[in-house]
């Protein structure tokens, strides 16, 4: 059977009430950062966050997942007290499962810089369907930066 190109159906077929949080209106604690003093060695830290919480913007129920982040500091590393604040402070937003990767990783790279980190979002299983978000951000090289301002 070929699969013919159409365009895309309009979203939201079946007309739910769909309330996501507005990024200004979430809240969420801002992250705190220290120094790496070893700034040219190459660590991997990884997290695990096996207690997140959301609320689905169609239901209104919690969501429950396992947030995985590993990454390689430049100049800076996250303090863990802040970023156990911070993802607690998602259990009041209203988010889909891939925006809530999303947001994590840009408010995570703009915290620290960091040379690479990996964020996966293992979600607990809702309707028979299981979900697991993962995305991934590398710094580029600082010669790689000067060659596309020039």
């Amino acid at each position: 059977m070929a699969i013919i190109e159409t365009a895309l159906p309009p979203a939201n077929q079946q007309g739910l009430d769909i309330r996501s949080t507005p990024r200004e209106e979430m809240n969420l604690y801002p992250l705190d950062t220290f120094p790496y003093e070893f700034v040219g060695r190459e660590v991997r830290i990884n997290f695990e966050m096996p207690e997140f919480t959301a609320i689905c913007p169609f239901s209104d129920f919690p969501d429950f997942a396992t947030i995985r982040l590993e990454y390689v500091p430049h100049e800076r590393c996250i303090e863990l007290k802040s970023l156990k604040l911070y993802i607690n402070s998602f259990r009041e937003v209203k988010i889909f499962h891939e925006h809530v990767i999303n947001v994590i990783l840009e408010d995570f790279v703009r915290a620290c810089d960091p040379l690479f980190v990996s964020i996966e979002g293992d979600f607990h299983v809702r309707g028979n369907i299981k979900t697991t978000v993962s995305a991934k951000y590398e710094r580029q090289k600082t010669e790689d930066r000067r060659q596309k301002t020039e």
